[in-house]
Order: structure tokens, then C-alpha cells, then sequence
């Protein structure tokens, strides 16, 4: 029998992450005694060397990894651009899902003789869930006649506005279709972002930087989950960081479009030399063609 001040519950709704948790510290242990670290090849079957091809070393300390993303992210200037565009709008997607029960609880009146609030969490959770996938399809739509930068500049811009609309909204209708409209806005940001790190970070130090990424939005969740913050007071500080995010796309936007058209014109360019040779010689051909054949030789 289980008495009141037992330390150990059985039953109710817990009993899933219990076994979450049981089923976590065991593949935590499998995968701590059974796998192995993945170096790479190696550059050549002949060379002896500790380097591997995604450039790191095998004797170097664990941090090595993250010192070189460090170094190449305070260095690339599209790369920290894209580090806090990714901050400022996961923080605030983070901070949305903890404060999205309170709001709508807070708008909506109670009914006499109740006293809590009773919504139907189930089914708003789903239409966020539906007005994600469909911010997915509108990407998949939008990405054929518009650049990425375009697209990620207007997903920032209409994520802040739909903040700020909640942040002074009094009405739950208006506050609800804000909150449908930023998750449409996150369905269309992965991609986008997907997108946006594929051509931006280096691939041999892809997983390191996208470790450092996450630094600086686990530092945002944290301080909005430990400072108590009221939903209104929360939903400031995201239209705040997405109004940064907004400003550092556009910043990106503006790199990414004028490195796209130099390479472009670098392109344009080299065609038009390896034009040059064929074209040279195909108007010596035209040219042999108009003068037509030798007229012939007068014996006397």
C-alpha cells in the first residue's frame, strides 16, 4: 500500500516518461559502451596523417572541434548573420510554446461558477500543428519564384508583427489567428533556414557550429523560463528579438544577393571566354565560304 508521503508514485499520468525516461538512460548507456567515434577516411590510403577530410584532428582535445567553428563563425560575417537570425527566431518559437496556454487562458472569461478556465487545448494545439504544415506547402509554392533571402526576410517581418499584434490584442479571436499565423511562419522557416545554413556554413564544420547555435537560444529559454515572466511580458521580448532577427536577415539578404550576382557575373563571364574560340572560328569559316574559290590560272 502506498501511503500518502511515499516517495515513489505509481499510476496516473506519469507512467509514460517514466518509461521515456528508463528507455533514455539505456540507450544513453548503449551508445556511450557500443559506438564508436566517426574520424572519417582519411586523405589518402598512402599518407599517414591524424587529420581526417572534414579537417580535424584525432589527437586534439574534445573542445578543438568547437574552437574552430568559434573561430570560423566570428570570421564569416553571412555565417554569424545566419547564427542569429536562428537564435532570436527559435528563442522566440521556444518561449511561444510556453506562454501560448496562459494567453488564451487569460483572455478567455470564465463561466459563472467555474474557477478555471477550460479550453479546448487539444484541438488548438492541432490547428498549430495544421497551420504549420500548411506554412510548409506555402514554401514549397513561394520557393520557385522567389529567392530564399526574400522569403526568409518576410517570414522574420510577419513573425514580429504577429508578436507585437498579440502583445497588444485584447480579443481572443485576434490573438488566436496571430498565433495560427505565426505557426505558419515557423512551417515556412525550417526550410528556409535548412536552405540558408546548406549554402552558408561549411560542411566539414557543420555539426560544430550548429552546437554553437544553440548556445545563445538555450541562454534565451532559460533566462524567459527562470525570470517568471508574464505572457504579455514574454510576448514583448519576442517581438523584440524578432525585430532583431528581422534586421539581421535583411543584412543577410543584402551579402547573399550581391555574392549571388558577382558569382553570377563570374559565370557570365567565363562562358562568354570559352564563346570566344568557337565563335572566332566559326566566322574564319564564314569568311572562306563569301570568298569562294581561286579563279584559275591563264596559260599563255
Amino acid at each position: 500500500e502506498e501511503g500518502e508521503e511515499s516517495l515513489i508514485y505509481m499510476g496516473g499520468y506519469l507512467n509514460p516518461f517514466d518509461i521515456a525516461l528508463l528507455a533514455l538512460i539505456l540507450c544513453g548507456f548503449m551508445a556511450a559502451t557500443m559506438w564508436e567515434e566517426n574520424y572519417g577516411e582519411t586523405k589518402s590510403d598512402n599518407e599517414e596523417s591524424a587529420d581526417d577530410d572534414d579537417g580535424h584532428n584525432k589527437d586534439q582535445p574534445w573542445y578543438g572541434a568547437l574552437k574552430t567553428a568559434y573561430t570560423t563563425t566570428v570570421r564569416s560575417r553571412d555565417i554569424f548573420l545566419c547564427g542569429a537570425v536562428s537564435s532570436f527566431f527559435e528563442g522566440s518559437m521556444y518561449i511561444f510554446v510556453f506562454m501560448w496556454t496562459p494567453a488564451l487562458k487569460n483572455l478567455t472569461p470564465k463561466e459563472e461558477g467555474e474557477d478555471s478556465v477550460s479550453l479546448p487545448f487539444g484541438l488548438i494545439f492541432s490547428t498549430f500543428m495544421v497551420s504549420c504544415m500548411a506554412g510548409s506547402s506555402l514554401f514549397s509554392i513561394l520557393v520557385e519564384r522567389i529567392k530564399i533571402e526574400v522569403l526568409g526576410i518576410a517570414v522574420m517581418l510577419v513573425s514580429s508583427l504577429s508578436m507585437m499584434a498579440i502583445v497588444f490584442s485584447g480579443s481572443d479571436v485576434v490573438t488566436f489567428v496571430c498565433m495560427n499565423l505565426f505557426e505558419m511562419c515557423v512551417g515556412m522557416y525550417w526550410p528556409i533556414m535548412g536552405t540558408q545554413k546548406g549554402g552558408i556554413v561549411p560542411e566539414d564544420q557543420r555539426s560544430a557550429i550548429y552546437n554553437l547555435f544553440r548556445i545563445p537560444l538555450n541562454f534565451i529559454v532559460l533566462t524567459s523560463l527562470l525570470t517568471d515572466l508574464t505572457p504579455k511580458q514574454s510576448f514583448i521580448a519576442t517581438t523584440t528579438m524578432l525585430a532583431f532577427g528581422t534586421a539581421c536577415q535583411a543584412m543577410l539578404m543584402k551579402n547573399r544577393l550581391h555574392v549571388n550576382s558577382m558569382d553570377e557575373l563570374k559565370s557570365k563571364a567565363m562562358q562568354q571566354e570559352d564563346e570566344k574560340p568557337a565563335k572566332k572560328k566559326e566566322d574564319t569559316e564564314a569568311l572562306e565560304l563569301t570568298k569562294g574559290p581561286d579563279p584559275p590560272v591563264e596559260v599563255v
